[in-house]
């Protein structure tokens, strides 16, 4: 009997999932462990491979289209072998607030699924966690045009768009597109043919060319305008927009920034470099984090998404830090990072940025963090502001370290200084709780003696 491929689900909250490449085709030879299709989540890009030997049978779900997960997209099988008649999947909807799974149709039988049928997972790209957004609003559909005024305006490389159309309904219809180059003087333009040639089979409005030699338009002036085109943003880009967007408008954010004197930490963690320990910095702001979360409950809750009423306070410390990477941003959550010794949360950090960077990060490794960190203090920022996540009630903001000229005691002297800022949910966290947890991390940031016991 042939296997089926199903769309896997990657992660409680992932409810559906679009095939961005098959690997093979039909009727090709697939071995077990090999790649046989990439998919895109809200979370990430991940390669499916194959569970079976066989031959690829049948694709049934097309590269670009999205469906829900546990949808059967493919059968492996042998040559000749009976495929089961299933049905077309309906179309994938957007999650209920209760991330139930859409079946493929409400009246449709699911073939028959072993344990052994599930597909492997293989992570190829792992962008910043992020949640399911809202569907985008539908665009409007393009103007009338009729095929005359099309092939005219394709014949002087201009666009219909701007052109008011006064055929039947308002179709653009020839005389309009003739009137409109009069109108804009087109005549007069100065366009060479290798340029025209260019612009019509790029689709790039020539009237919309600024020329670099004054009334003349030429090849590097077509290509300027082709690289200045509005071009798609991948999915994650696009839900990473939509998911930022959503929480700054929606959660009334503040600042809180203090100067962290890190002056006796960096000789402390070059002596403990010396012994064999390499912690870095970031170690040390994240234990600070997790300590002082454990001390101020109240920004490590979230406000309730149901009803907006009410406040869900998290019993365990799960760090999201994150990481740039070439995609993007991701985001890799330590959990219980309240609980574990110094030197495991060094581990783990360690591990996962590693696996963030090599694009390995799984889709649960990057769910659940109740408090995030974004540290630029690589970059050589004086001072930074962050986004909240979505699910979180702040995040910490952590920039460059710069020996400064401090007044201690009446005296002037150079101490290793770093800003870090704290942006809140003003709904959750008041000023006076802001500032006290900062300046809680300040304080274990600069009190040596309390690191000790952790290493």
């Amino acid at each position: 009997m042939a296997h089926t491929v199903i769309m896997p689900k990657l992660g409680q909250t992932v409810e559906e999932s679009t095939i961005l490449k098959w690997h093979k085709k039909a009727g090709d030879q697939v071995k077990k462990g090999e790649v046989l299709f990439e998919i895109e989540t809200d979370k990430a890009v991940l390669e499916v491979e194959s569970f079976v030997d066989g031959t690829l049978l049948k694709i049934l779900i097309n590269e670009g289209t999205a469906v829900p997960v546990m949808t059967a997209v493919a059968f492996i099988g042998q040559p000749g072998e009976p495929i089961p008649d299933v049905p077309p999947p309906a179309p994938a909807v957007a999650p209920t607030p209760t991330h139930t799974v859409t079946p493929i149709r409400p009246d449709a039988a699911v073939p028959a699924r072993h344990d052994s049928d599930t597909p492997t997972l293989r992570s190829a790209v792992t962008p910043l966690a992020v949640q399911q957004p809202a569907p985008a609003p539908s665009q409007p559909a393009h103007k009338a045009v009729s095929p005359r005024a099309r092939q005219t305006a394709k014949e002087h490389a201009i666009s219909c768009e701007p052109i008011a159309g006064t055929g039947p309904g308002g179709r653009v219809i020839e005389k309009d597109v003739l009137n409109y180059l009069q109108a804009k003087k087109y005549h007069k333009l100065r366009i060479t043919p290798a340029a025209k040639a260019l612009a019509v089979k790029e689709g790039i409005d020539v009237l919309g060319v600024e020329p670099g030699e004054p009334g003349k338009i030429s090849v590097e002036d077509i290509q300027r305008a082709m690289a200045e085109k509005p071009k798609e943003m991948s999915k994650i880009r696009q839900i990473i927009a939509q998911r930022l967007t959503r929480s700054f408008s929606s959660t009334p954010h503040f600042y809180v920034t203090v100067a962290i004197d890190m002056t006796d930490l960096l000789e402390f963690r070059k002596n403990l470099k010396k012994e064999g320990k390499p912690y870095s910095v970031t170690d040390f702001i994240l234990k600070a984090c997790a300590m002082a979360l454990a001390e101020f409950p109240a920004v490590n809750s979230t406000i309730d998404g149901k009803n907006g009423k009410s406040v869900r306070w998290h019993a365990k410390v799960h760090l999201g830090l994150a990481v740039d990477v070439k995609e993007g941003l991701v985001v890799p959550v330590i959990r219980n990072a309240d609980a574990i010794s110094f030197a495991e949360l060094h581990e783990q950090a360690a591990a996962l940025v590693a696996k963030a960077r090599a694009g390995k990060l799984s889709p649960n490794e990057m769910t659940g963090s109740t408090f995030t960190i974004s540290n630029m203090g690589m970059l050589n920022v004086d001072n930074f502001t962050a986004i909240i996540n979505p699910g979180e009630s702040a995040i910490l903001a952590i920039a460059s370290i710069f020996e400064t000229p401090v007044a201690i005691k009446g005296e002037i002297k150079i101490r290793s200084i770093m800003k870090a800022t704290v942006s809140s949910d003003h709904r959750l966290v008041d000023g006076a709780l802001a500032a006290k947890f900062i300046n809680r991390i300040k304080n274990l940031l600069e009190d040596i003696p309390q690191w000790t016991s952790m290493t």
